[in-house]
C-alpha cells in the first residue's frame, strides 16, 4: 500500500470521513487537506492554516488514523504540513473559555453547488422552486424563506445557489452558518466592536444562514439575531434560513424568533427515494467525468437511504479505493470497499444510554447523577443529562425530572436553560458535549 499514491490513500481517507463527521466539522476542517506523502508509516497531511492544524491535532487525530490505519492495514502516524512547511502543534493546546474566538472568514461559495447541479425530485421539489424564485427576485415574495430537512438532504447546496444567483446580479449577500454567528457575536462583545458587527449583519441585501438550529436557547444571541432579523425584514432584504426541523420544532427556539421564521414561507427537504438517489449519483459521476457501471450506482444507491452527503461520501470512497487496488469497479469490490462503513445502524439514545454516558464522561456512577450529591461536577454532569434529554430523546420535561431521581420539570427546565447559556459561551464544555454524543453505542 506504501507504493500507491498518498494523495489516493487520502483520498479514500475523506470519503470515510466525509461520513464519519459532521457536514460543518468536515467543511471546515477536512475539505482543503491533501494527502502529500506516506513512507514507512508516517502519513503526511497538507493543511491550509496552522489554526486547522491544531484543531486536528488537539480533536481529530485519532479518527484519522483509525480511518488510514483501516486503509492501509499498516500502523499509521499522522503529521501536518502548513503551507508546505511542517508544522507541530503545541502539546499543551486546549479549546478553552479564553482562547480568543476566531471570526469566521468570508466565504467563496461552492462553485458545484449550482442550481442547475441540483438534483430536483419529489423529496425537494418546493424547496427547489422556493429557492429559485428568491434567488431570482429577492426580497418579493418569500421573505423570510426558511428550509428545513435532516443533515445532508440539500439545504446547504440551495443556500449556495441562491448566493451565486445574487452575486452575479451584483446583489451583496452574506451566508454565515448560525455557529460563526453566535461567535462573532461572543467576539464582537469580548472586544467592543459591536457596532461593526451590527453593521455587518444589516447592510447586506441578502443574509444566508445555515443550521439557525444551533441558536436555540442562546438567549443574548437570539436576541441580537431578532434585531438583525427586524432591520433586514424592514428593509425588504431577503434572508433564507435553514434548520434541522421546523420553527415550531426546533426546542428551546425563542418565540419572536420562531413567529418571525413563519413570517415568510416554511418548506421541508424530506429524503430522496431510490430513483432520486440514483439520479443523485448518475449527475454526479457525469459531472466528474467518472464511468461506473450502472449496476455499482444502484448498490451505492442502496447504502443509504437519508443522507445524500453519505451518499456521496460512499461514491468517494468507492472511487478513491479503485484506484488504490487498481481494479475495475464491480458490485463486489464496491460491497468490499464500504463493508467498514456502508449500512451503519443509527445510534440508539435512550435515557439510560444518556445517564450512563455522562456518568462515564465524568468518572461518576450513573446514581451519582440520579442521587443528591450536590458537588460542583456531579451537579454539572446532572445539568448536561438532563440538556441530552431534552435536546436527543422524546422524554418529557417531567420524565426527564424522574429519570434522574424524581426531581421537578421546572428544575430541568432551569438546567436546560443555564447549560444553554454555558455552551454558548464556552468552547470547551461544547467539546466535552460532542465527546459525549460521539461515545454513544451503537
Amino acid at each position: 500500500m506504501e507504493g500507491r499514491s498518498a494523495r489516493d490513500i487520502w483520498e479514500a481517507a475523506l470519503g470515510e470521513l466525509q461520513v464519519q463527521v459532521s457536514k460543518s466539522n468536515y467543511r471546515t476542517w477536512l475539505e482543503k487537506t491533501t494527502g502529500l506523502a506516506y513512507d514507512n508509516g508516517q502519513f503526511v497531511i497538507g493543511v491550509p492554516t496552522t489554526f486547522i492544524a491544531e484543531y486536528l491535532d488537539q480533536n481529530q487525530r485519532s479518527l484519522i488514523e483509525k480511518t488510514l490505519i483501516g486503509i492501509t492495514q499498516q500502523d499509521t502516524r499522522v503529521h501536518f504540513h502548513v503551507n508546505g512547511r511542517h508544522e507541530e502543534p503545541p502539546v499543551n493546546y486546549a479549546f478553552d473559555e479564553t482562547t480568543p474566538v476566531r471570526e469566521a472568514s468570508p466565504l467563496i461559495f461552492n462553485s458545484k453547488y449550482t442550481f442547475d447541479a441540483f438534483v430536483v425530485g419529489s423529496c425537494n421539489r418546493l424547496a427547489y422552486a422556493a429557492a429559485l424564485g428568491v434567488a431570482e427576485n429577492p426580497g418579493q415574495n418569500y421573505n423570510p424563506l426558511f428550509i428545513y430537512g435532516g443533515a445532508g438532504l440539500g439545504k446547504t447546496h440551495l443556500l449556495h445557489a441562491i448566493g451565486q444567483v445574487a452575486l452575479s446580479a451584483k446583489i451583496e449577500v452574506l451566508y454565515v452558518t448560525a455557529e460563526q454567528f453566535t461567535n462573532e457575536f461572543i467576539n464582537a462583545i469580548q472586544h467592543r466592536k459591536t457596532a461593526e458587527f451590527r453593521n455587518k449583519y444589516r447592510s447586506v441585501d441578502m443574509l444566508l444562514i445555515d443550521d439557525i438550529h444551533f441558536i436555540s436557547g442562546k438567549g443574548q444571541t437570539e436576541e441580537c439575531f431578532v434585531h438583525t432579523f427586524n432591520e433586514l425584514h424592514n428593509a425588504s432584504h431577503q434572508m433564507v434560513i435553514t434548520s434541522d426541523r421546523s420553527p415550531k420544532d426546533v426546542p428551546q427556539l425563542a418565540e419572536q424568533l420562531r413567529s418571525r421564521f413563519e413570517w415568510g414561507l416554511v418548506v421541508d427537504i424530506q429524503p430522496p427515494d431510490f430513483d432520486t438517489r440514483l439520479a443523485i449519483l448518475q449527475t454526479r459521476v457525469e459531472r466528474e467525468g467518472i464511468t461506473l457501471p450502472p449496476e455499482v450506482l444502484e448498490f451505492i444507491a442502496n447504502q443509504s437511504e437519508q443522507n445524500i452527503r453519505e451518499l456521496e461520501g460512499y461514491l468517494n470512497r468507492v472511487t478513491a479505493y479503485a484506484k488504490l487496488v487498481r481494479t475495475p469497479l464491480t458490485p463486489r469490490l464496491t460491497a468490499e470497499a464500504l463493508k467498514a462503513i456502508g449500512k451503519k445502524a443509527p445510534k440508539k439514545v435512550t435515557p439510560k444510554t444518556v445517564i450512563e454516558s455522562v456518568a462515564s464522561s465524568f468518572q461518576l456512577a450513573p446514581s451519582d447523577l440520579i442521587g443528591r450529591k450536590r458537588d460542583k461536577e456531579t451537579a454539572l454532569a446532572r445539568q448536561i443529562a438532563m440538556y441530552l434529554l431534552r435536546e436527543e430523546t422524546r422524554c418529557s420535561l417531567a420524565q426527564i425530572g424522574q429519570e434522574l431521581g424524581g426531581r421537578d420539570h421546572s428544575t430541568v427546565i432551569h438546567a436546560c436553560q443555564r447549560l444553554a447559556g454555558d455552551i454558548e459561551a464556552s468552547p470547551s464544555l461544547r467539546r466535552k458535549i460532542n465527546e459525549i454524543r460521539q461515545g454513544w453505542p451503537q
